[in-house]
């Protein structure tokens, strides 16, 4: 066992709160019914199920009948740009989707599968911050437009989009609005009125939650078929027992993360910064990703020229510190991610970037200490490249 232990791959997938575990744990044992039995077993799991719901509807300002529960945040992704695309095609509404192109590929595949069903699918360019330009969505909607999809904030490189904007815009045009909103609980506010969405998606995992729950709003009245055949729970939208102990815990953690959010945050960012101005300030040729103050308050990516960030990340991971190289779900690729990409960097220049996500456990001596070590592996690593030399560097913040 390694003496220090760094976490700071919080983007990738958080601890359970022990508060959350001890409410999750009776319904793994002595509340076990199936929520759709009759009996009192059963009537006792619905009744967690029907509170939960009760507590979920709080956090995000909308009503109990507008939340299903799924099981997790690609879940809730594929059933609400397929679910909303399909159904608004079968009203004669039109087939066309908007997507970003930094969305997470629980999306962006979503979106391609729609192609093979005759939808067509416009992948909407960011700017070099990472960000998306009202003004180039509405040049994109078109008529035929059924559902826009922009993620609240971006999993890589922390970019916090104009999610109330792209609403009222797309509101305007009467066209639904999703936003994958996975990163947010804890770190951005979350009621969906004041965000001006019709569907939002989100997992447990990512705020001290447990793995394998997760939710879908739908605002009244927004079309949807179930992508999940089966039984009739969660009002026929998603079928299948509903995993109670998960629910019970993503609404205890939802609950908790919206409670702390304001300190949570401010402690985030403070920690954050003391990361980004550190190692910018000791490492050459080094860059922040994505946007300076647009950023989610626990995202620190950072790019290094003439190193791959693989590289990086075994060294840290032998000095007891795990970071990550882009989305967890693609970390095993060695194709430079998507999202770097979209922001106009080389393969090169996204492949030396590495994301470090900081959490509740992290704290001021811990940031200063990878400031301390991670500029000499970043020096060791470069001495091994043949015929690396200092280059010129475009703006990154």
């Amino acid at each position: 066992m390694r003496e220090r232990q760094i976490y700071l791959d919080h983007a990738s997938t958080t601890p359970v709160d022990p508060e959350v575990l001890e409410a999750m744990l009776p319904y793994f044992t002595q509340y076990a019914g199936n929520p759709s039995s009759i009996h009192h077993a059963g009537r006792v799991a619905l009744q967690a199920l029907d509170d939960a719901r009760e507590q979920v509807a709080l956090v995000l300002g909308c009503t109990r009948r507008e939340i299903v529960f799924t099981g997790g945040g690609s879940e809730g992704a594929n059933l609400a740009v397929k679910g909303a695309a399909l159904a608004q095609r079968v009203r004669g509404k039109g087939a066309h989707v908007i997507v970003s192109a930094i969305e997470h590929h629980a999306v962006l595949h979503a979106a391609e599968y729609l192609t093979h069903d005759g939808f067509a699918v416009t992948v909407l360019p960011v700017n070099t911050a990472g960000l998306v330009e009202p003004e180039a969505l509405a040049q994109a909607l078109r008529p035929e437009t059924v559902l826009v999809s922009i993620m609240y904030a971006n999993n890589e490189i922390g970019t916090i989009q104009p999610i109330t904007a792209i609403g009222a815009l797309c509101r305007e045009r009467g066209v639904l609005v999703h936003t994958d909103a996975v990163q947010a609980p804890g770190s951005l506010p979350l009621d969906v009125e004041a965000l001006k969405v019709d569907l939002l998606s989100l997992t447990a995992h990512k705020c001290y939650g447990p793995k394998g729950a997760g939710l879908l709003y739908v605002r009244r009245g927004t079309p949807l078929l179930s992508q999940i055949n089966g039984g009739a729970q969660e009002r026929r939208r998603r079928a299948g027992t509903e995993n109670v102990p998960g629910i019970v815990g993503l609404a205890a953690a939802l609950t908790r993360a919206e409670e702390r959010r304001i300190s949570y945050a401010a402690q985030m960012r403070m920690l954050r910064e003391r990361l980004i101005d550190g190692l910018l300030d000791r490492v050459p040729q080094s860059w922040l990703n994505g946007d300076r103050n647009e950023r989610l308050p626990n995202n620190a990516n950072l790019g290094f020229a003439g190193v791959e960030g693989e590289s990086i990340l075994l060294l840290l991971d032998q000095a007891g510190i795990a970071a990550s190289s882009g989305s967890a779900c693609t970390s095993g690729s060695l194709e430079p991610s998507h999202v770097l990409v979209a922001l106009g960097m080389s393969p090169d220049e996204a492949n030396g970037s590495v994301r470090f996500s900081l959490g509740a456990s992290n704290s001021l001596e811990e940031i200063d200490y990878v400031v301390e070590v991670l500029p000499p592996m970043i020096e060791r690593l470069r001495a091994v490249v043949p015929g690396y030399e200092p280059i010129a560097l475009k703006t990154r913040i």
